[in-house]
C-alpha cells in the first residue's frame, strides 16, 4: 500500500470551493467518490495522522495513490456529479447496497398495448409501474385475485395471450369474469388500459375515488330494485376493502412519506425502507452493505441518492424521512425537489406517529441486520481466507480482490464460444459478465487453446483502448470545463483489469493465456488454469502444478469460478446451437429472406408450427402470400393439407385448371436468384 504522504497536495493548492474528489490507486481505478461543501478542509482531513482517522478511511488512504477534484458552482452541483460517478466509476470504498433478498413487485406494463399484471422481480423496466414492495409474492397474488374482481385486467402471458387470440376463446378468468378478455375482443385497447389505469390509481392511494363510486352505485341500483346488481356491487366493495385491510394505517392524516432506518456496526450496516402512501404502509425494501469509508451521514446522503436516482428510480413522495440529516441536507432536498418537481421535506422525526413510526422501522433493520449476521457469520471469514490462501499458494503481492475466469464451448469445433465470469472479494459480480464468439483463423477452424488465445487478446486489447479512452475524455471534460461524464458515451467494459485470471485447462490453455497478455502487453496480472481431473492449479511455463489442499477454501473458490465460468460459457453455447438449427430448415427456401423468417417464428413460435399450419394460415402472417406460403408448406413437408399445387421448379402457383399463376416469391428482388441458387 502507498504512503499517503507520497501524494497528500500541498493545502495551497486545494480550492474552497464547494467540488467533488476522487482517489485513484496504483493502476488507475477510482476507488472512492466525495464531495464537501469547502474542499480545501475536506481532504486534508485525509492526510492528517492515520492514527486519528477511522481504520476503513485509513485503509482508503494507504489504498490510493493519487487525488484529484473538480470545483462546482453550487452544492446541488456536486451532489449531481457525485451520483453522475458513483453510477459510472462504481468505487470500492463507496457502499455498495444490495437488497438482503429479492423482494416481488406487483407491476403493471403500461408501455404494451394491452397492459398486463403481474408479479415482478428483479431490475425495473420502462413503461412499467410498480407498487411494493411486498414481503412474499403470495401476498401480491393474493390482492390481485380481490382486485381483479372490480379492476378486470390482464394477469396472463403472452403466450396464453396470443393462443386465446388465434383460437377466439379467452381463458378461464376470462369466463369468471376476472379478466375483461381483450384477447377476443370483448373491450378494445383503449377500454382495457382505462381498467389498468382504474387500478393503477387504486393501488396508488386514490380508494376513496372508488369505494364511493361503488357505494353510489349499488345504492342507485338498489333504488331501482336490481337487487342482482347492488349485491354484485356490495361484494365488490367488500373485495376492495379486504385489499385495503392488507395494508396497515400508521399515519392517520393520510400522509405520503417514505421512511428509513440504519442499523450499524463497525463492519455492516443494514438499511430498512417503508413506503406510506395515503397513510397506509405499501411496501418495504431492505439492503445490507459492507462499511467502508463512508460516515453516517454520507451512507444516508448516497442510500437516497440511489433509492431516487436514476430512469428507475421510486417516485419521490412529499416527505422523506431518515434517522440522520445528511451534511448537505438542503442540497439533497432541492435535488429531491427537482425531481419530483414540488417541494419535499426531508427530515428527522422528533415526536408523534412519524417518530413512532420511524423505531417501528429502525426494529425491523436492527432483526434484519441480526439475521443477516447469523446467515453469514462465517462467510465473510472464509472468503477473506480464500482470498489469502490464493495469495500465499500463487505467491501474489497482493489478495487477488478481483479475479476473472474463462472457459471456452463448442461441439467438436463448432459454435465455438468464449465466457468470463467476474468474481469480486469473493462474490460473483455478474453485472461484469462477458461473452465471446470465437471467429478463428482464416478458415474459421479453432482448437482450445487458439479460442483462449483469441477471447483472451480481445478482452485485454479491449480494455487497454477503453482505459485510454477514459484518460482521454475525463482530459477532454476537464479542458472544456465540463463536470459531469460525457453524454452518450460508451460505457467502459472492460478497463478494469484483474488481479488474477483463471483459465479453465491445464497447462496448453495456460501457456495461450499468458501468451495473449504478454502479446497485448499486460505484465501485472497473474494467470492460471485450474484442470479438471486431479484439480491441480497450472501456472504458465511451469513443468508442475500447485496442489493446493483438497479442504483450502482457496480452491473451492477456484472451482467456483471455473464452475460459473463452465455454466455461462455453455449456455450461450447452446443457445447459439439452438438459433442455427432452427434457422438451418427456413433457410434456402425460396423467397423467404431474414424478415419473412422471423414473421413467421413469431406468429408459430415454432418449425415445427410452421410445419403443422396450413397454407391458409401460412398466407395470413404478414409478407407471406399465397404462392410462398405454398413453397414454404412444400419445403417444409407440411403435414397440413396444402390446398394450392405449386411447381417447385418455378415457385409458381398452379390453379385447379392447370393454369399458372404468379409466384409470391417475385415479391422479393432476390427471389430469383435464391431460386437459382437452390
Amino acid at each position: 500500500m502507498a504512503d499517503p504522504s507520497t501524494y497528500r497536495p500541498r493545502p495551497g493548492e486545494i480550492p474552497t470551493e464547494p467540488g467533488v474528489y476522487r482517489f485513484r490507486d496504483k493502476d488507475g481505478r477510482v476507488i472512492y467518490v466525495g464531495k464537501a461543501k469547502s474542499l480545501r478542509p475536506r481532504l486534508s482531513s485525509y492526510f492528517q495522522d492515520l492514527s486519528a482517522l477511522h481504520h476503513r478511511t485509513a485503509t482508503m488512504v494507504r489504498t490510493g495513490a493519487s487525488v484529484e477534484w473538480t470545483v462546482v458552482s453550487t452544492e446541488v452541483e456536486a451532489l449531481q456529479l457525485e451520483y453522475s460517478w458513483i453510477k459510472e466509476f462504481d468505487p470500492r470504498f463507496n457502499v455498495r447496497y444490495r437488497d438482503d433478498k429479492s423482494y416481488p413487485y406487483l407491476a403493471v406494463t403500461l408501455g404494451e398495448d394491452f397492459p398486463r399484471a403481474q408479479v415482478m422481480r428483479g431490475a425495473k423496466r420502462k413503461g412499467t409501474r410498480y407498487f411494493g414492495p411486498y414481503a412474499h409474492a403470495w401476498a401480491i397474488r393474493e390482492t390481485l385475485d380481490l382486485a381483479l374482481r372490480v379492476f378486470p385486467v390482464r394477469t396472463c402471458s403472452s403466450g396464453v395471450f396470443t393462443r386465446a387470440s388465434q383460437v377466439g376463446r379467452p381463458c378461464l378468468l376470462g369466463y369468471i369474469d376476472k379478466c375483461s378478455a381483450p384477447c377476443v375482443g370483448r373491450v378494445d385497447a383503449d377500454t382495457h388500459r382505462r381498467i389498468a389505469e382504474d387500478f393503477c390509481d387504486f393501488m396508488a392511494g386514490e380508494t376513496g375515488r372508488f369505494l364511493g363510486r361503488l357505494t353510489k352505485e349499488m345504492k342507485e341500483a338498489a333504488a331501482e330494485l336490481d337487487f342482482e346488481r347492488a349485491a354484485r356491487l356490495r361484494d365488490d366493495i367488500g373485495a376492495l376493502e379486504k385489499v385495503l385491510e392488507k395494508s396497515a394505517v400508521v399515519l392517520p392524516d393520510a400522509t405520503d412519506a417514505d421512511v428509513f432506518a440504519l442499523a450499524e456496526d463497525e463492519l455492516e450496516v443494514a438499511v430498512q425502507l417503508f413506503h406510506v402512501r395515503g397513510g397506509r404502509v405499501r411496501g418495504q425494501r431492505g439492503w445490507v452493505a459492507e462499511r467502508d469509508a463512508e460516515t453516517t451521514p454520507e451512507i444516508v446522503e448516497h442510500l437516497v441518492q440511489q433509492v431516487y436516482g436514476g430512469e428507475t428510480g421510486e417516485a419521490v413522495p412529499r416527505e422523506v424521512l431518515v434517522p440522520v440529516l445528511p451534511d448537505d441536507a438542503d442540497a439533497l432536498a432541492d435535488w429531491l425537489s427537482g425531481l419530483r418537481g414540488s417541494r419535499v421535506d426531508l427530515r428527522v422525526p422528533q415526536r408523534g406517529d412519524k417518530r413512532t413510526l420511524m423505531e417501528t422501522v429502525a426494529r425491523n433493520a436492527t432483526q434484519s441486520l441480526a439475521r443477516h449476521k447469523v446467515a453469514r457469520a462465517g462467510d465473510l471469514t472464509t472468503r477473506s481466507q480464500a482470498l489469502q490462501q490464493l495469495q500465499e499458494f500463487l505467491e501474489l503481492e497482493d489478495a487477488p480482490l478481483r479475479v476473472e475466469c474463462f472457459d471456452i464451448s463448442h461441439v467438436q469445433g463448432t459454435q465455438v464460444v468464449g465466457s468470463m465470469v467476474v468474481f469480486e472479494d469473493g462474490l460473483p459480480r455478474k453485472s461484469e459478465y462477458r461473452r465471446f464468439i470465437v471467429r478463428g483463423d482464416e478458415t474459421g477452424a479453432t482448437d482450445d487453446t487458439a479460442a483462449m488465445h483469441e477471447v483472451l487478446t480481445r478482452r485485454f486489447r479491449r480494455g487497454r483502448a477503453e482505459e485510454a479512452e477514459i484518460r482521454d475524455r475525463e482530459q477532454h471534460a476537464l479542458d472544456d470545463g465540463a463536470v459531469t461524464p460525457e453524454e452518450g458515451a460508451r460505457p467502459a467494459r472492460f478497463a478494469y483489469r484483474p488481479n488474477l485470471v483463471v483459465v479453465d485447462g491445464g497447462l496448453p490453455q495456460v501457456n495461450a493465456a499468458a501468451r495473449a497478455l504478454e502479446d497485448v502487453g499486460i505484465v501485472d496480472v497473474a494467470v492460471v488454469g485450474l484442470a479438471k481431473r486431479l484439480e491441480e492449479v497450472w501456472l504458465p511455463g511451469v513443468e508442475h502444478p500447485v496442489v493446493l489442499p483438497r479442504t483450502s477454501e482457496g480452491l473451492y473458490l477456484l472451482q467456483r469460478l471455473r464452475d460459473e465460468a463452465h455454466r455461462f460459457a455453455i449456455t450461450f453455447h447452446r443457445q447459439r446451437r439452438s438459433k442455427a438449427m432452427t434457422a438451418s430448415q427456413l433457410d434456402g427456401i425460396p423467397g423467404l429472406g431474414e424478415k419473412r423468417r422471423k414473421a413467421l417464428l413469431k406468429r408459430f413460435g415454432s418449425v415445427k408450427r410452421i410445419r403443422a399450419a396450413s397454407v391458409d394460415e401460412l398466407a395470413d402472417v404478414p409478407g407471406i402470400g399465397p404462392a410462398l406460403a405454398a413453397v414454404v408448406a412444400a419445403e417444409l413437408g407440411s403435414t397440413a393439407d396444402l390446398t394450392p399445387a405449386v411447381n417447385l421448379a418455378t415457385g409458381e402457383v398452379v390453379d385447379d385448371e392447370g393454369a399458372a399463376g404468379v409466384s409470391g416469391a417475385g415479391d422479393d428482388p432476390d427471389a430469383g436468384r435464391q431460386r437459382a441458387d437452390a
